[in-house]
């Protein structure tokens, strides 16, 4: 929806009429900003937005939700002439109570850079909502460098969003916004918006001292993050801003609604062990040490066993720089074998949460939430030797990865941050089922395909490939040596035999011609993929 000056001048904001609660008047420190209160349903305007939030944490929920009902309950998208659309810009995914309702009211025109609900996935996939997937470390670095501005006809071009309605725990004396659970993109998200709306939680205890926030630069300006250690300070507790472009302050008493984290199973207690043994044997060969190197994980059900294989494990004094911390780091932290660990969001279950805030003085001093620019830094990744270990939707036979788009096409998560990771850390670690099932095949889809239907990290950064089948230990080999290793260690046994004999077929004919680096039939590449898509399974009775 295009913005007029005009618009932006008679913003109907009615500030400063509501009285405080005691709750909010001990949380914003900072007294004229009180004078800026006002209700969620004062502020039903908005064009181009940033929100704060990142993976269903310390995202707003009282004005998004005020907008939906303003829309709906006027019936404001039945009429083109008054349909409300907004290009919405978050560090990553939000609670699905508020960015599905927007996605099903058709109230999202662009999205950036990440997503994973339901809705909003139906909605790009259906054309009604423009997404550009990015890397997480990219994305807020973009955005202070005025990308997502070229098109802005108003208002300062270093100022590229409109509005940004971020959650805040409290404000300061100095007017700084103290984050939740959540760093994300927030500070740069502050930085570019012309107008910012404060929800202040009152309901989430006041987190002040668990964020490390550092400001962002623009070459030639750009500093070095001096991190060396995932414990190693290198910014404020809370996040800088002018207090004068907050236009309003609201009060929030909604939690995060993260629902239960995906529950372990045998295959996912079966990867995690295949993949705690290899990192046994890289200690006994004295290429790790003892305590292992800074650990990433991603989320799910086959993140959540390897973590809690570790609380398990033979590996002491442990440290953790990763984007999301989910139930079983808890544990890791209770186990005595976690020391230390980093992030940029949180997300615990409700009774995760409730756990966390109950033991608010023995995690506070072992934990630190920074920027997604700052835990997702290629930099400080390679400098740590970070250990990186996410999970695809399939791995083809030479180790190219999907992590995003179905049959190639179909948009189901965002990226995120998995690239940044894998592509800079010293172990690069894909795990996934070998096998997942359809509606008539319990063992239908094969995550080793002869070739991905989409590839979002390249053979080039992929060390290492786990299954409940086993493990491929690629470092060093060349495309045909990495084949057979793949398929032979993690493919399903349903499928194993078919992926070799593509594998020789293809080896054959391309080695005739003098093109045997990477051998492919191109003709049944995909052969896998088509007969999912018409016979609901990927198995195939013969490749010619």
């Amino acid at each position: 929806m295009r913005v007029t000056p005009r618009l932006r001048n008679v913003l109907p904001l009615k500030t400063g009429s509501m009285k405080p609660s005691s709750a909010l008047m001990e949380r914003v420190r900072r007294p004229t900003m009180l004078s800026k209160l006002t209700s969620a349903e004062e502020l039903a305007p908005l064009f181009k937005i940033g929100w704060s939030g990142f993976t269903g944490v310390g995202y707003p929920k009282t004005v998004p939700t005020a907008i939906a009902n303003h829309i709906e309950s006027n019936n404001l998208q039945a009429d083109p002439s008054t349909k409300k659309k907004f290009n919405l810009f978050v560090g990553a995914s939000v609670g699905p109570e508020v960015e599905d309702r927007w996605a099903r009211l058709d109230m999202i025109a662009r999205r950036y850079p990440h997503q994973v609900g339901k809705e909003i996935a139906k909605g790009i996939n259906a054309g009604r909502i423009e997404f550009a997937d990015k890397h997480l470390s990219m994305f807020p670095q973009d955005l202070v460098y005025g990308y997502y501005s070229l098109k802005k006809k108003h208002g300062d071009p270093r100022r590229p969003l409109d509005w940004a309605i971020v959650e805040a725990t409290a404000i300061t004396e100095d007017g700084w916004i103290v984050p939740g659970a959540s760093v994300g993109a927030t500070p740069e998200i502050l930085q570019t918006a012309e107008r910012i709306i404060v929800e202040v939680n009152t309901r989430i205890p006041n987190l002040e001292g668990l964020h490390d926030i550092n400001q962002s630069f623009i070459p030639p300006y750009r500093q070095p993050y001096l991190i060396v250690r995932p414990e190693d300070r290198i910014g404020h507790t809370a996040i800088p801003i002018d207090p004068d472009r907050v236009v309003a302050i609201v009060e929030s008493t909604q939690p995060d609604n993260t629902g239960s984290n995906a529950p372990e199973n045998d295959e996912s207690k079966a990867i995690a062990r295949h993949l705690i043994n290899f990192l046994s044997q890289e200690v006994e060969a004295g290429r790790l040490p003892p305590s292992l190197l800074p650990l990433q994980s991603g989320i799910g059900n086959v993140a959540n066993s390897i973590i809690g294989g570790l609380a398990d494990g033979p590996f002491e004094s442990v440290q953790v720089w990763t984007e999301v911390l989910q139930d079983t780091f808890l544990r890791f932290f209770d186990s005595g074998k976690l020391e230390f660990a980093t992030a940029t969001s949180i997300r615990f279950s409700p009774e995760g949460f409730e756990h966390f805030y109950k033991n608010w003085a023995t995690y506070k001093n072992r934990l630190l939430l920074r920027s997604q620019q700052v835990a997702n830094s290629p930099e400080i990744i390679r400098r740590l030797g970070v250990i990186a270990m996410n999970t695809p939707l399939e791995v083809d036979i030479y180790a190219h990865a999907n992590s995003t788009n179905a049959m190639g096409s179909r948009m189901l998560n965002g990226l995120g941050g998995s690239a940044d990771f894998l592509r800079n850390a010293k172990l690069s670690i894909m795990h996934t089922p070998s096998a997942r099932p359809t509606k008539t095949d319990p063992t239908g889809i094969s995550c080793i395909v002869p070739f991905a239907s989409h590839i979002d990290q390249t053979e080039h950064d992929l060390d290492v490939i786990v299954t409940e089948q086993g493990l491929a230990d690629l470092r060093g080999l060349s495309p045909r040596e990495r084949a057979p290793v793949i398929i032979k260690n993690c493919a399903h046994p349903d499928y194993r035999d078919m992926l070799m004999d593509y594998y020789e077929r293809a080896l054959h004919d391309c080695l005739k011609r003098g093109a045997g680096h990477e051998p492919h039939m191109l003709k049944n590449a995909f052969k896998m993929h088509l007969s999912l898509q018409d016979k609901g399974t990927m198995k195939i009775d013969k490749w010619d």
